[in-house]
């Protein structure tokens, strides 16, 4: 008995070395097709082959590693970028990328060096939806490199991708969004990937997605950013409810999409009160932007706080603090139904905004209760 375990130690070290061992030899293999004078046919198939080992690698990690180390990424990049290349050899040089870029940051960083991003880009202005939909995720995938956002923001890939908010299918739409937000919330310029013409697809998304959700998260980021020019202000007071969108967003988006719904409604308001002021109330901003001054982040308090002082009837001279919270309240409530009755209205705001703080508070708890399940990110 003392000897077994020794020599069933020895014996799985064996199996491990003769596995690698065949591994590698399988990746060589399929590098020496790919990087040889074969027919299209065969550089496909060693592409899926690629594609099958990394999904069924249970160290999808090394696997990944030991094709890039040998040499597969710049041929799959070729198969991408040549007039002669068919669009199944495209597909299946791109669906082989992806599996390689994913969870690996040096291959994210190999495959944009090795000069991915033009054909990805024109990928991009393809009629056929398959194709459009893989460079989209690929773009996506790439830009999650800090390395990579420079190239690629520098490509004109924005318009393309606000293009898909509008056209593309539902995931197309997500990866969109998601790949604007990283290349639009770094330090690169971002009017590089994002304008006006954002506004509405963005907003059309916003009304249709849980305002908690992370992908409401995006989009009032992006919206907070185009909130910043002229033509995105213009933008999203002519969208169809894009305002009552933003307050919807306060009253009921996670602590971040809040934070970025009240930063947008102040961007409008702080670029011209006397415009925005109205259109902003009209909207009943003023329970949402309330409950914020109490539960939100430290920076959506700031902002509530800092907009419900420009919404005031007579304008600020003072900046807002806690202190004055009673007193706008008292301002609203006169506006409503006059001074004989402001004091027992106010009374009434505050206690109704305090018990829906409650009620949205446990319902949020609930919800997050219900949905933390660990999630698997699969290869494509």
């Amino acid at each position: 008995m003392v000897r077994e375990e020794p020599l069933m130690e020895e014996k799985c070290n064996e199996e491990e070395i003769k596995r690698n061992k065949k591994n590698k030899n399988i990746i060589e293999e399929i590098a020496e097709r790919l990087r040889g004078e074969v027919e299209e046919k065969e550089k496909i198939e060693a592409a899926k082959e690629i594609r099958k080992l990394v999904r069924r690698s249970s160290s999808s990690g090394k696997t990944r590693s030991r094709f890039a180390a040998a040499g597969v990424i710049p041929p799959l990049v070729d198969m991408l970028q040549l007039s002669s290349s068919s669009l199944l050899a495209r597909e299946a040089a791109l669906l082989a990328l992806l599996n390689l870029a994913s969870r690996n940051e040096r291959n994210k960083i190999r495959i944009v060096t090795c000069g991915a991003i033009p054909p990805l880009v024109e990928l991009l202005k393809f009629q056929n939806g398959n194709l459009k939909e893989l460079a989209t995720a690929a773009i996506l995938t790439l830009s999650a490199a800090a390395t990579n956002k420079p190239t690629i923001a520098a490509s004109g890939v924005g318009p393309l991708l606000v293009q898909i908010l509008s056209s593309g299918t539902v995931q197309g739409r997500v990866d969109a969004v998601t790949a604007l937000h990283n290349l639009s919330t770094t330090k690169e310029d971002p009017k590089l990937v994002l304008d006006a013409r954002a506004v509405f697809p963005l907003m059309n998304l916003l009304k249709d997605c849980k305002k908690y959700s992370k992908f409401a998260e995006k989009t009032t980021a992006l919206l907070e950013i185009l909130s910043n020019s002229e033509e995105g202000r213009d933008a999203i007071t002519n969208a169809h409810n894009g305002i009552l969108t933003l307050v919807e967003t306060v009253e009921d988006g996670s602590l971040v999409s809040t934070e970025h719904a009240v930063g947008a409604l102040l961007s409008l308001c702080q670029s011209s009160r006397d415009k925005y002021r109205e259109l902003i109330l009209k909207e009943g901003a003023i329970p949402g932007l309330l409950r914020l001054t109490a539960e939100g982040t430290p920076q959506a308090q700031e902002r509530a706080r800092t907009l419900l002082d420009l919404l005031r009837d007579s304008p600020p001279e003072n900046k807002f603090s806690s202190s004055m919270l009673e007193r706008i309240v008292y301002d609203f409530a006169a506006q409503v139904n006059g001074n004989d009755k402001a004091a027992e209205t106010a009374k009434r705001l505050l206690q109704d905004m305090v018990h829906r703080s409650m009620e949205l508070s446990m319902s949020r708890l609930q919800l997050r209760a219900s949905s933390c399940t660990p999630s698997k990110v699969q290869s494509v």
